[in-house]
This record gives structure tokens, sequence and C-alpha cells, in this order.
């Protein structure tokens, strides 16, 4: 019988791309992939091999590590447990010593598991193999591949980081900037499409930062992209307000390929603070950029990510936060909780903030998130946005996403899935639209007589 594989991954849109790809190396090597929350030990899907793929931005993603490596070997006590990703180019042998794991692999070693692990049998030592820093130059190659069931690609372009933000480990684990070669983007990339896939989201530690080693830039690699024949659709995952440029606008309000959507990091907006956390922008600089985006782009869709709690964040500091993004124009916010992290200046920092404290600020964003996310939709309501649906059925719903990142909802029915809809958002339920769909170029036909067969 063919061995199973259960794969689970903490952290950002980069590392489920990355995932992925493990996952296929998997699959090519004649193992069976099983979900790693179905993989019951009553049941017999449990995994003979466990694969946690890291992060270590929070505490939080740390001990949900320790956890998931129990969790794993609850379910099969003699399972392979193998533990990549960020955590493990970080803290190799705090890894290591965890009860039950059998392999470290470190950020280079993650995409070379094959020819590192000659088996996979369980051991009472965890075996580690984890690159220095210093040689963290290599470029692995990460993208959705037929091991997940996605709709939507993750697409690694660019990895590691040049900027010294003194809260980031992420420059420690994931090394200096660098990206894939464009002809090769372009080559993946319409791999991709051929495959099928319909929205492709291009990610990295900073993609904004993407072509730095090839004299070329990520609004010239947009450029080639989005003159490729076919029905698809671009989004960037994440972009620093600094890199996001006018170009890059313009491109974004002159063609429907690129979606009007961008997720822009501002993490505080007291100067103060900004300044301590050693950011390449200043307040009045995202203001800016922000109204601008909003002007240019239609129905524009903007995400914030923030931190609360940061060493000497005092009161008033939060609240000029608070306040700035109250007035900001944007959709939603990804509110992140401060949470000190060895090797990073911040650790050394004065003014500690207490956790109790620390929370109630984020509780505080939180809402202010769903309040942004309601306004914002509100605002679509009577207005036709193009959907992408996803796979599966929910109760007889099924799901998908705008160009501008709105989630909206429809009556389930197959013909829907993977295709691009122009809905007429009509109303508002919980945090996620409803609508009427206005016309699918692609297969309006074969929808119609599937309702009308559905309703007789």
């Amino acid at each position: 019988m063919k061995k199973k594989v259960a794969l689970h991954t903490l952290g950002c849109k980069l590392n489920f791309s990355e995932t992925s790809t493990i996952g296929n190396q998997f699959l090519n090597n004649g193992f069976d992939i099983v979900d790693f929350g179905e993989s019951t030990s009553s049941s017999k899907e449990y995994a003979d091999i466990y694969v946690f793929n890291t992060c270590t931005v929070t505490e939080n993603a740390e001990k949900e590590c320790r956890q998931l490596v129990r969790r794993a070997l609850r379910k099969n006590p003699e399972a392979f447990v193998i533990i990549t990703g960020c955590y493990a180019q970080l803290r190799p042998e705090e890894i290591a010593a965890i009860e039950g794991v059998d392999a470290v692999l470190g950020s280079n070693e993650k995409f070379n598991l094959f020819s590192i692990l000659n088996n996979f049998e369980k051991r009472n030592l965890a075996c580690t193999h984890v690159s220095p820093i210093d040689e963290l130059n290599e470029f692995g190659y990460a993208h959705s591949t037929d091991a997940d069931s996605r709709t939507r690609a993750y697409f690694k372009i660019q990895d590691g980081c040049n900027y010294k933000c003194s809260f980031c480990t992420i420059p420690l684990a994931r090394g200096k900037s660098r990206s894939m070669n464009p002809d090769e983007v372009i080559l993946e990339f319409k791999k991709l499409l051929k495959q099928g896939y319909k929205e492709i989201i291009l990610t990295g530690v900073n993609v904004g930062d993407y072509g730095r080693n090839f004299d070329t830039g990520l609004f010239a690699l947009l450029k080639r992209m989005i003159k490729i024949p076919g029905d698809f659709r671009i989004r960037i995952s994440s972009i620093e307000p600094n890199l996001l440029s006018d170009d890059i606008l313009n491109l974004a309000s002159d063609s429907e390929k690129l979606c009007n959507h961008f997720h822009i990091p501002l993490q505080s907006a007291s100067k103060k603070i900004l300044e301590l956390m050693q950011r390449r922008y200043k307040v009045e600089q995202y203001s800016e950029l922000i109204f601008k985006a909003k002007e240019e782009i239609k129905n524009l869709g903007i995400g914030v990510d923030v931190i609360v709690g940061f060493p000497g964040e005092t009161e008033e500091d939060f609240w000029e936060t608070y306040n700035f993004i109250n007035e900001l124009p944007v959709s939603y916010l990804h509110v992140f909780t401060y949470s000190e992290r060895p090797d990073t200046k911040a650790i050394n920092f004065p003014g500690t903030v207490d956790v109790f404290e620390r929370k109630k600020r984020n509780n505080m964003l939180r809402i202010l998130s769903e309040k942004k996310r309601y306004q914002f939709y509100k605002e679509m309501i009577g207005k036709e946005l193009k959907v992408l649906f996803e796979s599966g059925n929910n109760d007889g719903i099924i799901k998908g996403f705008s160009s501008n990142y709105v989630r909206v909802s429809n009556t389930f029915n197959p013909s829907l899935i993977n295709k691009f809809c122009n809905i007429k958002i009509e109303s508002i339920n919980g945090n996620i639209c409803e609508g009427e769909i206005i016309e699918n170029p692609n297969n309006l036909k074969e929808i119609k007589n599937s309702v009308d067969l559905l309703a007789s």
C-alpha cells in the first residue's frame, strides 16, 4: 500500500505555496496526500508522515507547532514527523528537542527533502539539516500544484528581505532578497494558467522588491504577465507602501487582469513607534498613497497590517493609530499583537506593554476592522463585481472572491466552479455579500440550463 503524508502550514501565503510544492514532491514519489484535519486515528486515513511548514512571526506560531506535533503522534505514534520553515531555520535545536520530531529541515533544505532523507522510519533522535544564514541564497521554486484543490494559485516569485524592521525575524530565517528569473516566472505562470487556475496570487517575503538581482522590477514583470492571452487575473499578496509605485497603480487602473485590491502594511500610525520599528515611510506618505490609490482605481479594496503593543507604545500612540485608520478609506485590517522575538532589536527596547493591554488594543482594532469591512461591503451594494467562484458545496452555497477581495456567495451550481461571473451585489449577510448573476461570458448558457433543471 502507498504510504500517506499529511501536510500542514503555519503562517503566510508564501508558506502555503511552498507547502503545496513539497506535497507535489511526495505525489511524484508515489505517496498519497491525506488531509491533516481528517487523518484521525479512528479512521484508515491516518498519515505515515507529517510535514509541518512553520512560521516564526509570533510566539503563538511556535506554540502551535508543538501542539501539532503532539496531535500528529496521538493519531499515529509511529508517524515520521518533519518540521521545516522559518521556525526550523531559526530554532533547529529547540525543535529537535521536541519529543517525536524525526527531522528538522531549514529554508534551503525544504525543497531537497527526498535527497536528504533516505527513508521515513521512526527514530529516537531527530536529524537536523539547516544551512547557516549566510548560505540562504537559493531560490526554491514554489506554487500551488495538484497537491491542493484551490482554484486560486499561490505563486512564489520572490524570497528573503533586505529590510531591517526591528521587530522582524524573517530576514534571519529567509536571508537576503532574491527573485525568480523573470523569463522563468513567465514560463511557470503560463503552466499555472494551462492547469486551469484563474487567479494567480504573487507571493514572497517582500514582493514589491521583486527583480533586484535581475536589474528589473515588479512593474516590468506585471506588464509582461497581463499581455499573456487568457481569462485570468493577478493578485499581489502584499506590498510595502514605499514600493507601491504610480506605475503599478496606473496598471491596476487600466487592466482588469490586475486585481483592484492591495494589501499594504502600516504597522503603526505613531511617528515615534514607526521610527522605532525602522519602517521605510512616514505616516503622511502612507495616507497620501491610500487616498491617491482610491481616487485612481475604481472600487479599490485595501487591506492593512497593524501591530499593537510594540515596546514604548503608550495609550496615546495607540489612539493615534486607531484614529488614523478610522479616517482612512480602507477595507479591512490584519491585526497582530506584538510578541517578543529572540535576535531582534525590539526585544531590548524599554517600555514593555502589559499583555492584557496588548490584547485589549488588538480587540479594539479587530472590531474596527469589522466596521471597515461592513462599510466597504455596503458601498458595493448595487454595483457589479467580477467574482471567481471556488469549488465546494457549503450547504447549497458556493462562495468566491471579487477582484477587490469582497467575499460573495450564491446558490450552489457546479457550473459556477472556477468561473468568472459578473454579480450585482444586493445585500450583506454577516461577513459575506449576496447578489444576482448578471453575466458569465464563459458559461452563461450552461449555467442557465443547469438552474432551470434544478428548478424543475
